[in-house]
């Protein structure tokens, strides 16, 4: 009998390992680190999310995973809201428990395998790869998705804005993808889980009524509240678009037991319905973002696109682990860019993920 492969063989190593060297030098600061790699938010959960969570904390049935009414509610009346989608339904809808699992298990869900493609942009997430490998599918990564061989591609990954590099693809651009897709009957999947947070660009959904034409046939769009809300502990996401893909789903993930905690549902309910915390924690991230990039640019640094999102790609034209290794000296830990993918190896990622005191303190050590 043959020993069985491990399905972790087919997976790359995982990158924040290598980092752990950098972090102890980091560490050693004598002032302590500033890690600004992981973009983990620090600043605290609002108010009224809590006051949600805790008020729903007395759950002991189990929860559905298509969620409460007032959570397709809320989904439905924020995704028409804020995305400027049209008719969207309770179909329309589905939570997930944080947008990582999601991506990570999508093709697999999607019942993808070998012979399948999935394409993803050539710097980007590595779970978007991770999620090809773990079905069985091929990974591709794309500059420009409508110069992809459509022959056997059954997932499209969009991401605007883009982790790590903050791009933002046009309104024009995402309409001639979308479309394009449609043609080859590709499924889209656009990772949207950045776009309250768009600086020097305004981001726009797949959603958007303008990009898809009011239909959402073989578009569905990522959102999590992890990054506008302070809610990365919370697990609390959503997805949004093509009713019978998340019809699909819903039935696979109810098999899956994979359900968004009942309190959560609540503080979700809670953080779509309010815009002004939001709005303070873009004013919070806007003013790391100002001084961070001053900083590294005084320092020598070049910042490619990062027009939105919460971070900044920054070069000194040199292999990004001597950049890495570099700032790990002066006691700041970022993110090396061939985390995500070749094209990023003179790339570093700095995440305004941190307080202001530990900001304030890497702007002082960079100058």
């Amino acid at each position: 009998m043959s020993e069985a492969v491990p399905v972790s063989s087919r997976l790359p190593v995982f990158p924040w390992d290598k980092l752990a060297p950098y972090k102890a030098t980091a560490a050693a600061h004598p002032d302590g680190i500033v890690d600004l790699s992981v973009g983990t938010p620090v600043d605290p959960v609002p108010e009224l999310i809590q006051q949600a969570l805790i008020a729903a904390s007395d759950s002991p049935g189990y929860p559905t995973v298509w969620g409460t009414e007032e959570l397709r509610d809320a989904l439905t009346g924020w995704v028409e809201r804020r995305l400027g989608a049209v008719g969207v339904a309770h179909g329309n809808v589905l939570p997930v428990v944080g947008s990582k699992e999601l991506v990570a298990w999508l093709p697999t869900q999607l019942g993808l395998g070998a012979g399948d493609k999935v394409a993803y942009p050539r710097l980007a997430y590595p779970t978007y790869e991770v999620g090809a490998r773990l079905c069985g599918a091929e990974p591709v990564v794309y500059d420009d998705p409508t110069e992809l061989d459509p022959e056997g591609l059954k997932l499209l990954w969009l991401n605007s804005p883009s982790n790590p590099t903050g791009r933002v693809l046009p309104k024009d651009e995402l309409t001639r993808i979308v479309a394009w897709a449609r043609e080859h009957g590709v499924l889209v999947f656009s990772d949207e889980c950045y776009l309250e947070l768009g600086w020097e660009a305004e981001p726009v959904s797949v959603l958007h009524t303008d990009v898809c034409g009011g239909t959402y046939e073989g578009i569905v769009a990522v959102h999590s509240l992890s990054k506008r809300s302070n809610l990365a502990g919370y697990r609390a996401a959503f997805v949004a678009g093509d009713a019978a893909v998340l019809g699909e789903l819903l039935q696979i993930r109810k098999h899956g037991g994979m359900m968004t905690p009942a309190p959560v549902q609540a503080a979700t309910v809670a953080a779509l319905g309010d815009d002004e915390h939001v709005a303070e924690q873009r004013a919070r991230y806007a003013r790391r973002r100002t001084v961070l990039r001053a900083a590294l640019e005084a320092h020598g640094f070049r910042i490619e696109h990062s027009e939105a999102s919460l971070y900044l790609w920054a070069t000194r034209d040199e292999p990004c682990w001597e950049t890495v290794a570099h700032l790990a000296e002066l006691g700041v830990l970022v993110a090396p860019g061939d985390f995500y993918g070749p094209a990023g190896d003179r790339f570093v990622r700095v995440a305004l993920t941190a307080t202001d005191e530990r900001v304030d303190a890497a702007v002082a050590r960079l100058s």
